[in-house]
């Protein structure tokens, strides 16, 4: 999850991570992690103390005032959630549109790459 603070909404920490604060401290699924009082201030949620307790990796850019939020390896034993890929529309050799979904239940290799 990319962020330009290191505070966020409970509501958009929810929709972005699937983390929902609760009185037990930070829940997703099944599995809630105990949370001090204070990451939550003001009615948002400290980042970096969040990061910290889930296992969650940040990492910031400071040149552009930006942070990445990884997977919370700790908590769940994995880098990824789901291997489930997003509803994602990307265009194919010709340009035309192709939705991932539209290709199930084929596997699908998805490659990416970036110049910098």
């Amino acid at each position: 999850m990319i962020l330009e603070s290191l505070t966020i909404r409970p509501d958009d920490l929810l929709a972005r991570s699937g983390w929902s604060m609760k009185p037990e401290g930070a829940c997703k699924g099944d599995v809630c992690v105990p949370l001090p009082a204070r990451v939550v201030n003001d009615g948002l949620v400290d980042v970096s103390m969040l990061a910290d307790r889930l296992g969650m990796p940040l990492v910031a850019d400071e040149a552009h005032g930006v942070w990445s939020l990884g997977p919370e390896t700790r908590v769940t034993g994995r880098a990824l959630t789901t291997a489930v890929a997003p509803d994602i529309t990307l265009p194919d050799l010709s340009g035309r549109s192709v939705r991932i979904a539209d290709l199930r239940p084929q596997k699908v290799v998805l490659v990416a790459w970036a110049s910098w």
